[in-house]
């Protein structure tokens, strides 16, 4: 597509651990639109006691719902974004060496420890600022050392490159998720090599770093043929990991704002010009991530909605009713520590998640919650007390102020933890958009592609004239940091 062109309109593919959607997305006029116009279930599956990823299905609804891009009208590019951590290796013949494991998979407990003692946790985190989480890339790597597939894989490539390489041909790997791997020196840009040396891991299935908005490739003739697509149409590396993009479709209007990426998990955060790496940012569990035109998410990963969907999968009930229910009850009688690890792992119907919540305030001498509504009040109270100590904490870190939180995302719908929200950390929220991921996806490529975004600010300036935000005021009310000192004792 020519820069001259008024309207540019691309299939941005949007990938979520429950679900995923291919939606067409139009910049037109200082306007972003989106539809959804295809959207699939996702989720681990179970095969002999581990998760996985059915990749192989994922790809298939993603080629359906790009195919229906075209059906539909122009189209001039295509985006992927994804959870970040996950990734499949390739053997030397680019075959897939079988489905990825699920970063919910039990076989990294431990190795995080493993690997700290043996290259230092503080060498670690000078290296890659990357908070440490059990299920990050490095310490996947590390559990499958010994295994078959890692001793004959000659790539590694994260899901959303992955998904590109088999439209495209071209093997890469988009910074801002190359930067969740704990693999990625955030201050050098490259990649951490000598950590995969002294921890014997093969350099090699690194493969080369591109930046977001550069184009991939050209669809490979068979997959545009198959799709009836042109054949020129490229894939662009967008922010792939979905926070990334979800980034760049926060509407901010200057740079004094803290932003909760609000899902299956909340990434509580702050974006800066250079990584925070001190050692007591390291202590706080801090993540320093890449993000698009060189910025840098300074976060801390919340558990998120990922409690209460699980919870509701258990119920068998409707969000709405239970969140007026909840509403209608005392605030903080019940608050938990919401990242206990105990909280990471799917519920089962032996070990459902309600029952799990119950337990830790059975443990630290809550009031135990016993009723839907109340473990639902428990939950969005607690994340909204985590909320607030890490936005705090991140202030503290960065040595910054803010005026304003973003909430975007599925949780800005949620207008009860939206409200707790600026209760808890005494600012004013604005919640939306929803969809914050896929606008940030449309918008880097029709940068790419030739529509007047030049920079963040262009970008975040047409979302904000193209979506509604709800505010909400913090209101006086209980003692959060009574609450905050519970939750974590």
């Amino acid at each position: 597509m020519s820069s001259g062109s008024s309207t540019v309109r691309v299939a941005a593919v949007d990938l979520g651990a429950t679900s995923g959607r291919v939606m067409a997305g139009r910049v037109r006029d200082g306007r972003v639109e989106i539809d959804e116009l295809h959207r699939f279930p996702n989720g681990a599956v179970p095969v002999n006691g581990s998760l996985f990823w059915d990749v192989l299905g994922i790809h298939r609804e993603v080629r359906a719902g790009i195919a229906e891009v075209a059906r539909t009208g122009p189209l001039h590019g295509i985006g992927i974004d994804s959870w970040a951590v996950d990734y499949g290796l390739l053997d030397r013949d680019g075959q897939l060496l079988g489905q990825p494991f699920s970063h919910r998979d039990s076989r990294t407990d431990g190795v995080a420890d493993k690997v700290a003692e043996q290259l230092g946790a503080a060498r670690l985190y000078a290296a890659t600022g990357i908070q440490q989480l059990p299920f990050n890339t490095l310490y996947q790597l590390v559990a499958a050392q010994g295994s078959a597939a890692l001793e004959a894989a000659e790539t590694l490539l994260l899901l959303p490159d992955l998904l590109g390489y088999w439209l495209t041909g071209v093997r890469g790997a988009e910074r801002t998720n190359a930067s969740t791997t704990q693999l990625y020196d955030v201050r050098a840009g490259v990649w951490a090599a000598e950590l995969l040396d002294d921890l014997g891991l093969p350099r090699r299935i690194l493969p080369p770093l591109r930046d977001p908005g550069a184009v991939v490739g050209p669809l490979l003739p068979e997959v545009a043929q198959e799709l009836a697509v042109a054949a020129d149409v490229p894939v662009i590396a967008v922010g792939s990991h979905d926070t990334a993009s979800a980034v760049v479709g926060v509407p901010a209007a200057n740079d004094r704002f803290a932003y909760i990426s609000s899902g299956t998990w909340s990434l509580v955060g702050l974006e800066l010009d250079a990584p925070v790496l001190t050692e007591a940012a390291r202590l706080a569990d801090f993540t320093n991530e890449g993000g698009v035109d060189g910025t840098v998410r300074f976060l801390k990963n919340v558990m998120g909605l990922w409690v209460l969907s699980e919870s509701l999968r258990a119920w068998h009930t409707d969000l709405p009713s239970l969140l007026a229910a909840a509403a209608a009850l005392e605030p903080l009688r019940t608050v938990v520590d919401i990242d206990d690890p105990r909280l990471l792992p799917p519920g089962t119907a032996n070990d459902p998640m309600p029952e799990r919540v119950v337990a830790l305030a059975r443990e630290s001498g809550e009031p135990v919650p016993d009723t839907p509504a109340a473990v639902t009040r428990c939950i969005l109270d607690s994340l909204a007390v985590a909320y607030r100590r890490q936005l705090r904490t991140a202030l503290a870190h960065a040595d910054r102020e803010v005026e304003v939180v973003h909430v975007v995302g599925g949780g800005a719908q949620n207008e009860l933890l939206c409200q707790l929200t600026a209760d808890a950390c005494g600012l004013p929220v604005l919640a939306g958009p929803t969809e914050a991921a896929a606008l940030g996806n449309v918008l880097v490529q029709a940068r790419t592609l030739g529509a007047a975004v030049p920079d963040l600010t262009a970008m975040r300036a047409v979302v904000r004239g193209s979506c509604e935000l709800r505010r909400y005021e913090p209101r006086r009310g209980p003692d959060w940091a009574a609450a905050e000192a519970r939750a974590v004792r």
